[in-house]
């Protein structure tokens, strides 16, 4: 369950692949209270890219922004899904994405421009998968085998196979990553355009009872403003069909620290206390399986410490529990373990540790400057960590594969040699960059 209120789409919404004018829906078009309210989506949401071309054009642009962020921009050649094995493995390649990058236009999912195929269907090679947490009763809380989500042409998610434990699993990725579009397809918000989702051993879209045993906090803020946060929690509690409402509404309340403010209208609330009341509904009904998209944006800091002190305690209940970020302090904060996602395909996947040691542990670029650049270049070619020096243009490049190892020698060289450091900065440091090396390892 969610945290807002609204009417659930009809049956159909999102373009089954029988009819024949241009349909634009899409789970995404299951309007802003259907991500984000206690009942689920109804049966055929989730969008067949099958069919007729017409429902390929507005579909990609009414999305959830992780997608849309995608257009022209799908998985490299080289991305692909990592072996279960120890800590954080790069991804191996999949050839089914030969010539993605090619002049920022999107290849049909399968790459070959052929019709994709049905939603729903097994893929054609299943894909390595990726174990992160441990099994619940002999069973993984979340599975995903070989999925893929695609808006036309445009590819949100592409080949993943999954299994997610209990504890704390963090989703990691710039954005228009792929994030949020993989929490929408393990929430039943879509449906996977091949492959295959379970959520508690069962397909989650279509399938209302699900819900009892997710709840879904969404980055999006469609929220009721005219009602109490109180209001709002009890008529989510009423929907459940918990015996006591107001009792529960009164208790998840106490629990996310929103009592001063529960008899308030919502349309007055800040960025995180609105927080707290989407994470107050998807709490009510007590499920096993919290899914979190962003949750930390607009907190203050004293608001991530409660943020990341009750999901701590959640999981040591033995829930499972998955949450979005594009911060990697973030994860490493909260998360168990963490799965890199990016261009819609996983990355990496490990404990934060051995996570931030592949983004560290990788080839770094240095713009430097100084009063005796040829000097200094020469000094730096005798040490072991330099992998490689230019000097062209006015500019000292360096490069290396140890990052620590240049910030202590640079100054080291530039005291004993009396030159003056006027500046030095990484050139590669963008997130996309490091995702860029991870995938391509």
């Amino acid at each position: 369950m969610t945290a807002d209120l609204g009417p659930r789409p009809a049956a159909g919404e999102g373009g089954s692949p029988s009819g024949g004018a241009a349909r634009t829906t899409d789970a995404a078009r299951t309007t802003d209270a259907a991500r984000t309210t206690g009942t689920a989506p109804a049966a055929g949401e989730g969008g067949s890219p099958s069919g007729n071309a017409a429902r390929t054009t507005d579909a990609a642009r009414t999305t959830d922004a992780d997608a849309a962020r995608t257009t022209g921009t799908t998985p490299a050649a080289g991305e692909g899904g990592s072996p279960s094995g120890n800590a954080a493995r790069a991804m191996d390649a999949a050839p089914t994405m030969g010539a993605a990058r090619t002049a920022g236009t999107a290849p049909t999912a399968n790459g070959s421009g052929a019709e994709p195929p049905a939603p729903g269907a097994a893929p054609a090679a299943a894909a390595p998968v990726t174990e992160v947490g441990l099994p619940v009763d002999g069973r993984w809380p979340i599975e995903l085998d070989g999925v893929g989500r695609w808006y036309g042409n445009v590819v949100a998610v592409n080949d993943v196979s999954l299994r997610i434990g209990s504890g704390i699993t963090g989703l990691l990725g710039p954005n228009g990553a792929g994030k949020t579009t993989l929490l929408h397809l393990i929430a039943g918000f879509l449906r996977p355009s091949v492959g295959r989702v379970l959520v508690d051993g069962e397909p989650p879209a279509g399938r209302p009872a699900i819900w009892r045993a997710v709840g879904f906090v969404p980055d999006l803020e469609a929220l009721p403003t005219v009602l109490g946060g109180a209001e709002l929690i009890e008529l989510v509690a009423r929907l459940h069909g918990l015996p006591d409402p107001a009792a529960a509404a009164r208790r998840v309340i106490r629990r996310v620290d929103l009592e001063a403010a529960a008899d308030r209208p919502i349309g007055t609330y800040s960025k995180g206390m609105r927080t707290r009341v989407k994470l107050a509904a998807a709490l009510i009904h007590d499920p096993p399986i919290l899914l979190l998209d962003e949750p930390f944006n607009g907190l203050d800091p004293r608001g991530r410490i409660a943020m990341t002190d009750l999901l701590r305690d959640l999981a040591a209940a033995g829930r499972t529990i998955v949450f979005s970020s594009h911060i990697l302090e973030e994860v490493e904060r909260l998360a168990d373990r963490i799965v890199v996602v990016y261009a819609g395909r996983l990355a990496a996947a490990g404990d934060f540790r051995a996570i931030r040691r592949l983004m560290i542990d990788r080839p770094h670029t240095f713009l430097v400057r100084s009063s005796n650049d040829r000097r200094l270049g020469a000094l730096l070619l005798g040490a072991p960590a330099i992998t490689g020096v230019e000097l062209a243009d006015g500019r000292l490049v360096v490069q290396s594969s140890d990052y620590g190892a240049v910030a202590r020698l640079l100054p080291e060289l530039a005291r004993v040699e009396r030159i003056s450091l006027f500046e030095v900065r990484p050139m590669d440091e963008s997130l996309d960059r490091v995702f860029d090396y991870l995938v391509g390892r």
